[in-house]
């Protein structure tokens, strides 16, 4: 599988996002989209996701993503067990993962409603790293966790990255160094010319 961008361009609106842009990722490992807000990140991701379309170029993805998006999207009529059994794995496993991000037995089989947002956001996580996918795109991935409990999920995202390539976009310099990631510096909006990643800053 190549994922990558060729002569990527989009606009929302009138408004220029990426203007010609190619990129080719590695078939494995963490890279991290690095800038501030409104410069692309999220819209690359989005891109890579099937979410949006190009104006111009092509963009090559894989066939099976998972994504974490900003919101934690958990189905709410679906306990937290169901909600990561939904990607096809089976129930033992699904516990296994859900337990390892601390959750309980009696919150692994509570509904959203009755979890506190840093407990759905572990849901979202252990959904999108149950899946059997071919990228993992990780769109500010540990909002409302603690430092204490986003590095205990650090070890599953570097597993998920032995067999393909993870998109992480965070504005946290210490989580891009516990995940070891290659970093993507990007300017201000629009973005323009080959991405190439770097060490870190």
């Amino acid at each position: 599988m190549s994922v990558s961008f060729e002569n990527v361009s989009f606009a929302y609106d009138k408004t220029m996002v990426l203007d010609d842009v190619t990129w080719h990722l590695t078939d494995r490992g963490v890279v991290c989209l690095w800038g501030a807000s409104g410069c692309g990140k999220t819209t690359a991701l989005r891109l890579l996701a099937g979410l949006e379309k190009p104006s111009a170029g092509v963009v090559h993805s894989a066939d099976r993503v998972a994504m974490v998006f900003q919101e934690d999207r958990l189905l709410p009529w679906s306990t937290a067990l169901a909600n990561v059994t939904v990607t096809g794995v089976d129930e033992t496993a699904a516990r296994e993962l859900l337990e390892k991000l601390g959750l309980t037995e009696e919150e692994i089989n509570a509904y959203p409603r009755h979890l506190s947002g840093g407990q759905q956001r572990r849901v979202a996580l252990a959904r999108a790293l149950a899946a059997d996918s071919d990228i993992l795109l990780l769109d500010e991935p540990f909002n409302g966790l603690d430092e204490g409990t986003w590095m205990d999920v650090v070890p599953l995202i570097q597993k998920a990255a032995e067999s393909r390539p993870v998109v992480l976009v965070t504005h946290i310099r210490e989580q891009v160094l516990a995940l070891d990631a290659a970093v993507l510096p990007l300017g201000e909006a629009p973005q323009t010319g080959e991405w190439k990643t770097t060490e870190f800053l």
